[in-house]
């Protein structure tokens, strides 16, 4: 209790109370135990300098001896700061005097939190001026980057804070460093939109590098729309090319077309770079024409002021003609192509369009999945809206939109092909982390890729309950579902897609839920197509197992899992049968499912009968789960 009391004094800034708790007959070893232990993961000393408390912090550090450099976990809008010293802590809410303190009493100035974050890049983070220039003038290191490459400078830059920006450049911070995927202080500054910084990086010899994407700081502003950015650079011919100017220009546009919504100021951007291609000094530059694609209504890119004139009269063709610029300029590997390309088909969705959001959203999808590394967590993003918009539209299928649409019968068709994406990715990540050491495995992204995917399989199986369905749709329906029962996919905790069908963990929070978990349905159609009801976790439970620890239990799933040879009686690590587990030991028949070669492996068990070397060696594990 102590513990606790004199955290929360040091959180709330109770001098008193943390005296009270602290000199009350206490030894300097309780004393030091008790400002040395974590409370909801921080110290006292760490979360009275994160709320300002400076006499509470003086006091832990001169009459409690706290431990100085002592880490913690802290919060700052909405995120968790894992290992931050007190110094950080300081730093990054903007307490001076307290920065003050902590430094005069020795705490390391480049000390670093866990993402390798140091107390002068968090004060440069939210633009604490005055904190920067004393940590400056303690020792800190201005060129230390957190774990992504991200420098004091780069920060100050992506924050728009042009004093600490100016501060750092007088002091020449490496203008043109690089981060981990390639971007400097240009690129930061350029996305934040501040002008003044702008100039201030060229000044003192910024350079038009690209990052890892091959985007450079001009196409970065193009693509979230700061126009006085673009505006600009693309009067700096030595710093900027012709073709530079042109692709910022129609990029420039697309961002006004999807993210501005002002179809005028695209206009005026896709007109002033056709100028520029055909009146420029130079030779014309003539576009590079991709093949008309059906996602994008077989768009055909504008070439000539005469285009842009019929394109005033089709807004829907602008629409894809912003599609169309992005992914030549961009490039498919690019997030925001993939992006934009949902954005749109979301659009339609909302206008009742849903056949042309379906083709959309798989095109990009199609491009994640070519692109992007297995079970990136953009490809997980799009499987989900996918699952989203599928259950909305089974669920409210024959209803109007609020636009006064009428929500369509998914085709089976389109969902297949989903699935079967989501199927791809569930092998191809699978695999992936199959070649990988067992330390470096991290099963957090194939398990929620497979939720996924059984989310998908529910839905196919909600199908078999349409008036529609019939033997055909059956059968393709269950072929699809054996492909995935067929990969023996193992996810955390080492349980299977029988497992996860058995428990509330696979439930997504989707907006318009058609079914729920566990889900009997999918579970029976699991076991159908060959899911082994005996497969054990980790943790030795089998699917009756994680069934039997749902509230309320569901009864009708457990039948189904008994009635197709799930074993009653198996015993988990823990020692637990199915019916230690339930409460109510009468929801079943027990005697109906206990098989005499069940009870006689229980005899074995329970008298430690020798019998290896005397039985087949496929009955030891048999014996040994009872």
């Amino acid at each position: 209790m102590n513990k606790k009391s004199v955290f929360y004094a040091a959180r709330d800034g109770n001098l008193e109370r943390l005296k009270f708790f602290l000199h009350n007959n206490k030894s300097k070893e309780e004393i030091s135990m008790l400002v040395g232990t974590k409370t909801q993961g921080a110290t006292p000393l760490v979360i009275a300098c994160r709320n300002g408390h400076y006499e509470v912090v003086q006091f832990l550090i001169e009459h409690c001896n706290a431990d100085i450099e002592q880490t913690g976990s802290v919060t700052f809008d909405g995120e968790t700061i894992e290992g931050a010293p007190p110094l950080w802590c300081a730093a990054a809410a903007g307490y001076l005097e307290l920065v003050q303190l902590l430094v005069k009493h020795g705490a390391k100035v480049n000390s670093t939190t866990r993402t390798n974050s140091t107390p002068l890049r968090a004060a440069c983070f939210d633009g604490h001026v005055e904190i920067v220039k004393f940590l400056v003038a303690s020792g800190a290191d201005i060129e230390i980057a957190n774990r992504h490459g991200h420098t004091c400078l780069m920060i100050a830059c992506y924050k728009g804070h042009v004093h600490i920006a100016k501060y750092l450049l007088e002091l020449n911070a490496n203008v043109n460093r690089k981060s981990v995927k390639g971007n400097t202080a240009l690129h930061d500054c350029a996305e934040s939109g501040s002008l003044e910084i702008l100039k201030l990086l060229l000044l003192h010899g910024g350079t038009m590098d690209v990052d890892s994407y091959g985007m450079t700081p001009l196409l970065a502003a193009a693509v979230v729309g700061h126009n006085q950015i673009v505006d600009y650079l693309i009067t700096q011919t030595e710093l900027v090319s012709r073709k530079e100017k042109i692709d910022a220009l129609e990029l420039l546009g697309a961002t006004y077309v999807d993210k501005k919504r002002d179809m005028i100021g695209a206009l005026g951007y896709w007109k002033q770079a056709l100028n520029e291609r055909y009146n420029g000094e130079g030779p014309d530059i003539p576009k590079t024409i991709a093949e008309p694609i059906q996602a994008y209504d077989y768009a055909v890119e504008i070439q000539n002021p005469e285009d842009l004139e019929e394109l005033m009269t089709d807004p829907d063709e602008m629409k894809m003609q912003a599609l169309v610029m992005r992914e030549r300029i961009l490039g498919p590997a690019h997030p925001d192509t993939s992006y934009y390309i949902r954005f749109r088909g979301a659009v339609y969705a909302d206008a009742g369009k849903f056949n042309k959001c379906i083709e959309l959203w798989n095109y990009a999808l199609d491009m994640q999945q070519s692109m992007l590394e297995r079970l990136n967590s953009m490809t997980q993003s799009s499987l989900f809206s996918f699952t989203e918009l599928f259950s909305y539209m089974m669920g409210e299928e024959g209803k109007h939109t609020t636009r006064g649409q009428v929500v369509p019968p998914l085709a089976l068709g389109d969902l297949l092909k989903v699935f079967r994406k989501a199927l791809s990715e569930v092998e191809m990540g699978s695999e992936m982390l199959d070649k990988m050491p067992t330390v470096e495995k991290d099963l957090t992204h194939l398990t929620h890729v497979l939720v996924i995917t059984l989310h998908l399989a529910c839905l196919l199986v909600k199908m078999l309950e349409h008036p529609t369905a019939h033997e055909l749709h059956r059968k393709i329906i269950y072929k699809a579902i054996y492909s995935l029962v067929k990969l023996k996919v193992t996810v955390k905790q080492g349980r299977t897609a029988l497992h996860l069908a058995c428990c509330k963990d696979a439930s997504l929070v989707v907006r318009y839920p058609a079914y729920q978990f566990p889900s009997q349905q999918l579970a029976k159609v699991l076991l159908d197509v060959g899911a082994d009801p005996n497969a054990a976790d980790d943790e030795g439970n089998t699917p009756l197992h994680l069934a039997a620890e749902n509230d309320p239990v569901p009864v009708e799933l457990i039948k189904t899992l008994l009635d197709n040879g799930a074993h009653i009686d198996v015993v988990n690590k823990s020692g637990n049968t199915f019916t230690n587990l339930v409460h109510d030991k009468h929801i079943v028949n027990t005697a109906k499912y206990t098989k005499l070669s069940c009870i006689a492996a229980q005899i074995i068990q329970q008298f430690k009968i020798p019998y290896k070397g005397l039985v087949p060696d496929s009955l030891i594990h048999f014996i040994k789960c009872h």
